[in-house]
Formats: structure tokens, C-alpha cells, sequence
């Protein structure tokens, strides 16, 4: 697949980096000035899909004729949306939450053009289900560090983070922070004129 524009990844996330640069494209960094404002009621499916648009428009703003991407990913589990945590100890009370059981992981997409006036967005939502972690092995991730940058205090792609995985219904990519599939259906579907396989 080829961008006939310039694009741009709105976002500091070195795993969107990686996904993108696996499919070949060429792209730019540009991260976002957005703060991310999570509303302890929100709904999930909303705020990702907002959140990912107020992190797109100011970079699409300053560059035009370019295609940006911005996505925003969270972990929803009975009812309470699970962010990055704030602290060690707050990775660990999330990773606790999530032992034995299952959440949903939702991540939005923005795409903007504004040279064509074109806008697109998406959600993509994957069951996760762990195994039942005891507090040392909580407490072994953690100390890793890997756990503070990442919606729900986990990374499916870590070392000791995929261990944790019994099971996930749906996409996996999407767990890591940006869905390929969508992503390709939205630039196919809205972008056309701008994508060639």
C-alpha cells in the first residue's frame, strides 16, 4: 500500500511507529500538542474516537496537504475506563483489577485531510481475557517500567505482558494501539483517491 501524500503519525507511541513502518509506508512524527482528558464516565467507544480527533486536527492545521493519523487507545473493565497509570502503585491495583478476568480494549482512529476537506474516523473494540496473576509476577512486570505508557498498565506485545494473555477475541493489532485492518478499510473507504495497494 502507498500514500500518494504526505503522512503523518500524530502520536508518540513507538508501537504505532513500528506497525506503520511494517507495512512499508512512509511517514512522519509529528506528536500532538492534545491533552489527553479522560471523563471517569465517558463512554469508551466515544471518548477514544474524540480523543483521537482532538490529537489529529491541530497537526492536520499546521500541515495541510499532508494525511495525519492519530489514534487513542483505552481498557474498559466493569464499567470504569482504565487508562496509563499514574504511578507504580496504580499499575499495580490496575493489573490486579484485570487478573483472572476479561476487558475490552478500544482504540479510535482520526484521519484528516484538510487540502481535500476530508475527515475520517473509527473505533475497533478486542476482548482480552488473562490468567490469574499472583502479586509476583504483578510486581515483576512492573518493575520493568514497561507497564507506565500504556492504557490499562499492559503491553500484549511485552515479554512478560503477553504471558498474561489466555485469550483475545478480536483484533490483536488493535490491543497494541492502532487496528491495521481498520486503518486500511478507512483509507480505502474515505482516502481512495489517495491510496494505491
Amino acid at each position: 500500500m502507498q500514500i500518494n501524500a504526505p503522512f503523518i503519525l500524530a502520536s508518540q507511541s513507538p508501537r504505532r511507529r513500528r506497525l506503520l513502518e511494517r507495512l512499508g509506508l512512509a511517514f512522519d512524527v509529528h506528536v500532538s500538542p492534545a491533552e489527553e482528558v479522560i471523563p471517569p464516565d465517558a463512554d469508551p467507544a466515544e471518548l477514544v474516537q474524540s480523543l483521537a480527533v482532538q490529537k489529529a486536527r491541530p497537526v492536520a492545521a499546521d500541515h495541510p496537504e499532508a494525511l495525519t493519523l492519530a489514534a487513542d487507545t483505552v481498557v474498559a473493565f466493569d464499567g470504569a475506563i482504565l487508562g496509563k497509570p499514574s504511578s507504580r502503585e496504580e499499575a499495580r491495583r490496575m493489573l490486579r483489577r484485570l487478573s483472572g478476568a476479561t476487558h475490552t480494549v478500544y482504540t479510535g482512529i482520526a484521519l484528516m485531510h484538510p487540502a481535500s476537506a476530508c475527515q475520517a474516523t473509527a473505533v475497533t473494540t478486542t476482548d482480552v481475557t488473562f490468567g490469574a496473576l499472583s502479586d509476583d509476577e504483578i510486581a515483576a512486570y512492573v518493575a520493568t517500567g514497561s507497564p507506565m505508557d500504556k492504557a490499562g498498565s499492559y503491553g500484549i506485545q511485552d515479554d512478560l505482558g503477553a504471558l498474561f494473555v489466555e485469550r483475545i477475541d478480536g483484533d490483536y493489532y488493535n490491543v497494541v494501539g492502532l487496528p491495521l485492518r481498520r486503518l486500511y478499510l478507512t483509507l480505502r473507504e474515505a482516502f481512495g483517491d489517495l491510496v494505491t495497494l
